[in-house]
């Protein structure tokens, strides 16, 4: 089942020539979600090949590198003939301002764009086996960070345990077994779901912060991600800026990450400054964090796996 993440801007305020303003798309089984939305996101999706088939947009806040490409993405839809809804999703007081980024220079769409505010804590999307949260952040304006978390998958199914010790012939009532119906053999025997079906396995958890300090709500949204996507603007040696900006520093994701208990760490929203010398913000994350951490370039994609992926 796919789950994977297309980075199509991973620059700072200030893009370069390699970087692009934030912009995040994530394909989940078919369902398109864009996180942030920076200047030129519509011509990085083209470049990229992501497609315009999404659904979802969901603005962390309200600074230009990561909403100014709202209105180029609307008018690139309504250019397409684009007739089904798109959902914008930000955080409290954003509403009004996205509404006017939607209809900025008199654009009126001829699709329907629903605007919502999220609050941390709340759900943005419910969706069948998965959901996108919203967490609290801390940076200058009113932000939000989102988390995708999919529904427990069942547990797995013993067939050798069903055919070789309790005698269950291969067919149907394997299934209904699985589906977490008991079911009686020719001879009479009750065979309960829990005989032959292992304890629920956990879906998959995705975390973007947006732009942020560390948090202990980032900690605690990400307790367990298979991916962590968090600001890391600036390198040791900007410490203070970063502290005075409301970013944080590669070493402060990498602690965050740790602290978690998440597998890969990406680190995004890289500072102009270090456009050269990125391998800098990762050598200092690896030092405060043992999984994998690292810079993505823009149009990296990545897929994030099941914790179980080896025999899912």
């Amino acid at each position: 089942m796919t789950l994977r993440v297309t980075f199509l801007g991973t620059s700072g305020a200030v893009p370069t020539v390699e970087r692009a303003p934030s912009a995040l798309h994530v394909n989940r089984e078919g369902d398109e979600l864009l996180f942030d939305c920076g200047e030129g996101t519509q011509r990085q999706m083209m470049t990229f090949g992501t497609g315009f088939g999404l659904s979802h947009v969901f603005v962390t806040h309200l600074h230009g590198d990561h909403v100014l490409g709202v209105p180029g993405l609307v008018q690139s839809l309504d250019f397409n003939d684009r007739e089904r809804a798109l959902a914008i999703h930000g955080p409290p007081g954003s509403k009004r301002h996205l509404r006017e980024l939607v209809h900025v220079v008199g654009n009126d769409p001829t699709f329907p764009v629903r605007i919502t505010e999220v609050a941390p804590g709340s759900v943005a999307l419910s969706r069948e086996g998965y959901e996108v949260r919203a967490f609290e952040t801390d940076h200058r304006t009113r932000s939000v960070g989102y988390v995708l978390v999919e529904d427990d998958r069942k547990g797995r199914f013993d067939r050798r345990k069903a055919e070789e010790e309790l005698g269950i012939p291969p067919g149907p009532l394997y299934g209904r077994l699985h589906a977490g119906e008991s079911v009686e053999l020719d001879d009479g025997t009750v065979v309960d779901p829990e005989q032959v079906v292992g304890s629920p396995r956990p879906g998959r958890k995705l975390v973007y912060t947006g732009d942020t300090r560390p948090t202990g709500a980032t900690v605690a949204a990400a307790e367990d991600a298979d991916l962590l996507i968090h600001d890391a603007t600036f390198a040791d040696d900007a410490r203070d800026r970063a502290q005075a900006t409301a970013h944080s520093t590669a070493r402060e994701a990498a602690e965050m990450a740790r602290r978690a208990g998440a597998k890969r760490l990406a680190l995004t929203h890289v500072s102009s400054r270090y456009a050269a010398r990125v391998g800098r913000l990762e050598a200092e994350a690896r030092e405060a964090f043992d999984g994998e951490a690292f810079v993505p370039d823009d149009g990296d994609e990545v897929a994030v796996e099941f914790p179980d992926a080896e025999g899912s």
